[in-house]
């Protein structure tokens, strides 16, 4: 093994696709059930996993039956792209100042108070739902107090996890945040496509609603060690700037975001589109929408297992690679799919691929980071991750607004497609990380 001088990243003289599949395949023997779970051993991520796990089973409810209930109000793809956007507008506009705040507070308690104000507006929603009174200006504006706690919650969430766990288990960590995920999102969404066909979207709000106390006990029981204030601190333009310059600075950092923003543009806005795609390709319902994210959310799922299974491994660039190229292959079979049964079984392997990406990405740049920047870079991460998606999901409905459904996911999978090869090919110490 050498290393690259400019950016000290351990370079690998392995090259070309026979020597990728043979790594793959060779690292792939090393799953181990042991491997697993091994984060777990810290006391304070096993309250952070728990709680978590069942908050995250309460936003996938809201978010399908939200969904889904948009779709009702309006009949409109094109509205479902405006209300992912309204997702995702205060992140764009406030995730890198949440950078800066999660380097400067405690990530504990600004968490806390991140989900408190989630908890609230879980409530109101249900709320106005429950009267009849809800409306789809309702929904946007809701959509953007959830993406304004979001900009503060998603760095200091993200940045959080390496205090929990020392960089050793950070890898593991990453892919069982993941794992919960990403089971929350098998699990919510087909029982709120159950849950909304039988007794309506409001007691889908309603449980969000209380899942939220599970993780705010799980913050308030870890105990985090105190780490000492700086005497001294640059404004927060100047640490904003320093942040900005460390990520983009780097090419290794650099390639790794625009990947990120190539599956999050134009491949995880796929699911905004969801509740059109069931009733207006497949000719379904309610429970069908919840079916669709259920089915991308296994694939994520097993992904996720089996990255955390593999341990301390090395061949993570490898992988993202792999996962780059066939998340774009699988969304192109999923726009010329009609049988329920075979697009759940594509979106399953859209979900492993889309997780190698956002995992993989996610844990060689906080391998790479320097601490005392890791709240601000990570910031540059979930805006990368969290603002393109709603930009993807703007123009997606658009497109199918426009154009149908199934050729909007071929165009986007084509952009996804040319990004990647571009990406890869422009920055080959990516692929070559161990």
């Amino acid at each position: 093994m050498m290393f690259s001088k400019r950016n000290k990243l351990p370079i690998s003289n392995e090259a070309g696709p026979a020597a990728l599949g043979g790594a793959v395949l060779g690292g792939l023997r090393r799953i181990s059930l042991r491997n697993t779970f091994q984060a777990l051993r810290h006391r304070n991520y096993r309250l952070y996993f728990w709680g978590q796990i069942v908050s995250l089973f309460g936003t996938w409810m809201q978010i399908t039956a939200q969904g889904f209930l948009a779709f009702e109000l309006t009949q409109s793809t094109a509205f479902l792209g405006v209300l992912g956007f309204a997702t995702g507008a205060p992140t764009i506009l406030f995730m890198l100042y949440g950078g800066v705040v999660a380097d400067r507070l405690d990530k504990r308690k600004l968490m806390l108070l991140t989900q408190g104000v989630m908890t609230v507006l879980a409530a109101l929603t249900a709320f106005l739902t429950f009267t009849g009174a809800i409306r789809p200006w309702h929904l946007i504006l809701l959509a953007l107090g959830f993406g304004a706690a979001n900009a503060f919650d998603a760095p200091a969430r993200q940045s959080i996890v390496v205090e929990l766990v020392g960089r050793e288990d950070l890898t593991n960590a990453i892919a069982l945040n993941a794992t919960m995920f990403n089971g929350a999102a098998v699990i919510g969404p087909a029982v709120a496509g159950a849950l909304y066909a039988l007794a309506g979207p409001g007691w889908c709000f309603a449980l969000n609603g209380l899942s939220f106390f599970a993780v705010i006990g799980a913050l308030l029981a870890i105990r985090m060690r105190e780490i000492p204030s700086k005497s001294a601190r640059a404004s927060a333009w100047k640490e904003l700037k320093e942040g900005l310059s460390y990520a983009f600075g780097q090419p290794f950092i650099r390639g790794l975001l625009g990947l990120i923003m190539a599956a999050s543009l134009f491949g995880s806005s796929l699911a905004a589109i969801f509740p059109a795609w069931a009733v207006k390709v497949l000719g379904r319902d309610a429970a069908t929408n919840g079916l669709l994210h259920a089915a991308r959310g296994c694939g994520a799922l097993l992904s996720a297992l089996v990255i955390a299974s593999l341990g301390r491994f090395q061949l993570r660039g490898r992988l993202l690679a792999l996962g780059s190229g066939a998340f774009p292959i699988f969304m192109i079979i999923f726009a010329l799919v009609r049988w329920l049964p075979l697009s759940l079984f594509v979106l399953v392997g859209a979900g492993f691929s889309v997780i190698l990406i956002f995992n993989l990405a996610n844990a060689l740049i906080q391998s790479f980071v320097d601490d005392r920047l890791r709240g601000r870079v990570m910031s540059i991460y979930s805006l990368t991750f969290f603002g393109f998606m709603p930009l993807g999901a703007l123009w997606l409905g658009q497109t199918a607004e426009l154009l149908g459904e199934p050729w909007a996911v071929v165009i986007a999978a084509v952009g996804m497609l040319l990004v990647s090869m571009g990406v890869l090919a422009g920055t080959p110490s990516i692929r070559e990380q161990k």
